[in-house]
């Protein structure tokens, strides 16, 4: 299985679809991702926050695959945000994840109350041009965060990873992360399942043979973002990344498009201040 590369904005390239970990105990971590490499996954998509990383390393050397071929991404803990902690917490997920180089690191949220995700990222900078990591970016941010961060400092996020799928789209935020030349990213891709049983995804699936589940990826695909759908059953592990068999019509994107609503599953970015 290949999938295809999204290059992001210094060069680095990204594999558009990556197993994403969360929730996934840590004692199941390294079975999951050793099934989705299997699977032809490369790119695993964790964070401190999820207590999983340890798992995520161990699946990591024991595929046997070169460490290059696969595309690693954690992210700081939002109690960790801060000058004088934020090294300290990279350098130990670095060691839970047992790697010399973390592919991509990101800010998880902005605690915009808190005011630290400008000297946090100034942190990244450092690690970046330090070769810690390949690349740096930010989740959860609206355009008024990016805006901010972009105007304090030298370096634009590479990624901002943002809940996204066809009931919330978030039409403000990605078009600000495009407009400043940053890779959208979605999590919870097909919206917990809740956004598989819509008329157009259900009639896109019978068309083309294939699952509601991809088709909500292909639609996420199809306009270049990068998903990374999280399943620990072996049979939708490998649907998720079997999507580039198939292409949905222009008629079928605009009515899964159509599906937007105002509603978040996850927390609202300007209030969540949580650690």
């Amino acid at each position: 299985m290949t999938v295809p590369g999204i290059e992001l904005n210094n060069g680095v390239t990204i594999p558009q679809v990556g197993l994403g970990v969360f929730q996934i105990p840590q004692e199941e971590t390294q079975r999951a991702v050793e099934q989705a490499l299997e699977a032809g996954y490369r790119h695993i998509d964790t964070a401190a926050g999820y207590a999983n990383e340890a798992g995520v390393g161990a699946a990591v050397r024991a595929s046997g695959l070169p460490r290059e071929q696969i595309f690693v991404t954690t992210k700081l803990a939002n109690g960790d945000q801060g000058a004088d902690t934020t090294r300290r917490a990279f350098e130990q997920s670095r060691e839970r994840l047992g790697l010399d180089v973390v592919d991509l690191y990101l800010i998880h949220w902005p605690r915009p109350r808190r005011e630290q995700y400008v000297e946090t990222w100034q942190v990244f900078e450092q690690l970046r041009a330090e070769g810690a990591v390949r690349a740096i970016g930010v989740s959860n941010f609206l355009p008024e965060h990016l805006d901010h961060l972009i105007a304090q400092t030298d370096v634009v996020p590479a990624v901002n990873q943002v809940e996204l799928h066809p009931s919330f789209q978030a039409p403000d935020t990605q078009r600000a992360t495009r407009g400043h030349g940053i890779a959208v990213e979605a999590y919870a891709p097909i919206g917990q399942a809740r956004d598989l049983d819509h008329g157009a995804v259900r009639s896109a699936a019978e068309a083309h043979g294939v699952t509601t589940g991809q088709v909500v990826l292909r639609w996420q695909i199809q306009q270049g973002t990068i998903v990374i759908p999280k399943s620990v059953t072996p049979e939708r592990v490998t649907a998720n990344i079997d999507l580039f068999g198939f292409e949905l019509s222009e008629s079928e994107m605009s009515a899964i498009t159509a599906l937007d609503t105002d509603e978040r599953m996850f927390p609202d970015p300007r209030t969540a201040d949580f650690d």
